[in-house]
């Protein structure tokens, strides 16, 4: 009896130690496949993050595969760099040379005319270098830096036309109130306002754009770098940066749109109310071209950055940054100044100057 249970004891024992042996086993190998998994999700995560960084070009598709355009598109916007340069640089220094036109109105254009210089360098001389040797690619980097300026510069454009409406506004409709109103200090918080204001708002829009990862393909289907088509080429979540950019766009583009329109509109009304008639044409001829150059700048950007991108508008869209870029600053000077008789005598009195 004793030898059968010791015997039973033992095989007790012996199955109690195969138990948990098996146990331990099954725990090991359980262990060992979270630790494989968490392993190979670790690798796949940075061989991810790897092939994410791996895009360090973008090729700008332009204008599409047309080369036999090339050369005509080449040099029709070299045309239009070089009267844009000249135009904005001659108002530029009439206004910082002459006298005459320290006044409110001609420091805001001379702000204007720096700004667009600015504005279309960031643009055409690298669509000049790619017409002209067919190499359509650009770095990340310097994809980001050229948004930066572009958007910093179009951003205070928009506010800078809405303080020049403004000034309009009361110069023409309060003229007694004109002289206290915009004075010398007002209009340089005007002028820096703008400035500031639009590179708060860009930064934070830019810092969000250099947190994305792009993973391929590499082909911006567009002739400069616009924030729409870089962000669709991300594999990251671009869900807060379209957000973002839509509110942006929507505080850099409507308010001062409606400000702009409200402020020609009692323009336009005062002079309506003007007893000449040679004056009123003049004075209404002058604005109504304001107006119309105005509301061609602030709807393509409304149209390009506010309403849903969709295929078909692709192609429109193209056009329509063709406007802003390079029409807005071309036809600004010769709208807002070289048309103005103050203008055409501070430049008869300087090319005297220069014959003397």
């Amino acid at each position: 009896m004793e030898s059968n249970g010791g015997k039973s004891t033992q095989l007790h024992c012996t199955a109690s130690a195969l138990t948990n042996y098996y146990f331990f086993s099954i725990t090991r190998y359980v262990t060992w496949r979270e630790e494989k998994e968490e392993t190979d999700v670790h690798l796949m995560e940075k061989g991810e993050k790897e092939n994410q960084t791996s895009i360090t070009e973008f090729i700008l598709l332009g204008f599409g595969n047309l080369p036999e355009l090339h050369i005509l598109f080449f040099l029709l916007f070299l045309v239009i760099y070089i009267v844009t340069m000249a135009a904005n640089m001659l108002i530029a220094a009439l206004v910082v040379a002459d006298q005459h036109l320290h006044t409110p109105m001609y420091f805001f254009l001379g702000n204007l005319s720096c700004l667009e210089i600015c504005y279309t360098s960031t643009i055409l001389p690298r669509l000049l270098a790619s017409l002209l040797t067919g190499n359509r690619t650009i770095s990340v980097s310097q994809c980001i830096i050229q948004f930066y300026c572009f958007a910093l510069l179009l951003t205070t454009e928009c506010y800078l036309l809405a303080v020049m409406s403004f000034d309009r506004y009361l110069a023409i409709c309060k003229p007694l109130h004109y002289v206290t109103c915009m004075n010398g200090r007002f209009c340089i918080q005007l002028a820096a306002g703008s400035w500031i204001s639009s590179f708060i708002l860009i930064t934070i829009l830019i810092y969000l754009v250099s947190q994305l990862a792009f993973c391929g393909p590499n082909e911006i289907d567009h002739f400069f770098c616009d924030l729409t088509p870089v962000i669709k080429l991300s594999c990251s979540n671009t869900s807060l940066v379209t957000l973002v950019t839509l509110i942006f766009a929507s505080i850099d583009t409507v308010p001062p749109f409606l400000l702009t329109l409200t402020s020609y509109v009692y323009i336009i009304s005062t002079i309506l109310r003007i007893p000449s008639t040679t004056g009123r044409q003049k004075a209404f001829s002058t604005c109504s071209s304001h107006l119309i150059v105005v509301t061609i700048f602030y709807a393509t950007l409304i149209t390009v950055y506010i309403l849903p991108n969709s295929g078909a508008l692709r192609a429109p869209n193209k056009v329509f940054s063709v406007l802003y870029t390079v029409f807005t600053p071309l036809i600004n000077p010769l709208i807002y100044s070289l048309r103005n008789k103050e203008v055409k005598e501070a430049l008869r009195r300087a090319l005297q100057k220069c014959r003397i």
